[in-house]
């Protein structure tokens, strides 16, 4: 996988090599509860913390099928730990997990790595209010519980389009790292940023997959760089800040704009060499389509179609850090710090949920009240709308 998104080494060997002692001696000592934890990144930061014989490891997670597979994944590769380690299919927003939680609730980490994460999301005003409740919300909510409950140290994830966000999505973790300040002076907090997950469900690298299944062209814009990390990255990643993060940091991985970027064609170009074919150019969705009925009995070319971008909420490059947050690069060999002082507007915070309480008590807003609602949040917030959207396209 390493060679597909333009890099010969795995990131983070150094330092979790050089904390791996420490790593393995608090995890065995401890207590995990994972939220989401049968999405890529979540499976990903579950098999970290298995693998390292926790005292106790229970993973929440909306999908039921997903859960039964990270299972499957766990037992036919890992096996079993002495702790307890057990699955549960819950949606973190309902009174069914609020219950789970006040029956037990004794961890010493929560992890929350649930999140609504596609720019698709925004579209519509329904989806956009869900993700609102997702990526915000129940984080709150969920840190608040933890704190009745005297957790030791809360993580949640974030995301690289956090800083100086342009769509919504990063906007709504923009606003959750605000949510997270407040919280952090009652609760030990920490997160991360990070680039896109190669592979992971639903994005466009694992649609390659699914379009070879398929039989179906390849789609990807031609003029988008973006940085990628690998699942088991993701999972150390999130591990070690949450492990090793002081309160308030937010961790996110040492790439090199001249080394590591790389388009989406790039990709899907060395994917389908990889798999034994040739990129066929084509010029139109239609003649992609077509290729197949065409050319039923090729074997050596696969359809693809490269244009440049033009939907809602796509950002130009991908930062991890703004020029106004203070960096820690000395503490680790390729693992960046943000640190961060409990700067937040109370009031701010409030008005953002006063104004979503009563938008859902209606039962009544538009895409644009929320939009409207994110700017004053996020002043300086760069959210484009060019009413294109990626379910317009192939």
């Amino acid at each position: 996988m390493l060679n597909l998104i333009g890099r010969s080494q795995a990131l983070f060997t150094r330092d979790i090599s050089a904390h791996e002692e420490s790593l393995q001696e608090k995890v065995t000592t401890s207590r995990f509860l994972v939220i989401g934890g049968a999405g890529s990144i979540g499976q990903a930061v579950t098999k970290e913390i298995f693998k390292r014989n926790p005292k106790k490891l229970h993973v929440v997670d909306i999908s039921e099928n997903n859960l039964t597979e990270l299972v499957r994944d766990i037992r036919s590769s890992s096996g079993y730990i002495g702790g307890d380690f057990q699955t549960f299919a819950l949606d973190i927003g309902s009174v069914e997990y609020d219950a789970f939680f006040k029956a037990d609730g004794q961890y010493d980490y929560v992890l929350n790595l649930s999140a609504l994460k596609h720019v698709r999301s925004e579209k519509d005003p329904y989806t956009l209010m869900r993700m609102v409740d997702v990526n915000i919300f129940n984080t709150d909510k969920t840190l608040q519980q933890s704190i009745e409950k005297g957790i030791k140290k809360y993580f949640c994830v974030s995301t690289d389009k956090a800083a100086n966000p342009v769509n919504m999505m990063g906007a709504s973790k923009r606003i959750m790292e605000m949510f997270l300040m407040r919280r952090s002076e009652e609760i030990e907090i920490s997160t991360a940023r990070f680039a896109n997950v190669a592979f992971s469900d639903g994005s466009l690298l694992h649609g390659f997959n699914q379009r070879l299944e398929k039989r179906q062209p390849i789609v990807a814009p031609n003029d988008i760089k973006r940085y990628f990390v690998t699942p088991q990255e993701s999972g150390e990643l999130c591990l070690m800040s949450c492990i090793f993060g002081e309160n308030r940091d937010i961790f996110f991985p040492k790439l090199s704009e001249r080394l590591h970027l790389i388009t989406f064609a790039d990709i899907a170009v060395k994917y389908l060499q990889q798999k034994g074919y040739e990129p066929y150019l084509c010029e139109s969705e239609d003649e992609a389509r077509e290729f197949f009925y065409k050319y039923p009995d090729d074997k050596k070319r696969w359809p693809c179609l490269f244009t440049g971008s033009d939907t809602t909420g796509e950002k130009d490059f991908e930062e991890f850090f703004t020029e106004h947050e203070t960096l820690d690069m000395q503490r680790y060999a390729n693992l960046g710090v943000i640190k961060n002082k409990p700067e937040y507007d109370t009031a701010k915070l409030l008005h953002f949920e006063q104004s979503i309480h009563e938008m859902k008590t209606r039962l009544v807003w538009s895409k644009e009240q929320v939009v409207k609602l994110f700017f004053e949040m996020i002043p300086d917030f760069s959210h484009k709308e060019t009413g294109k959207y990626l379910d317009g396209k192939m």
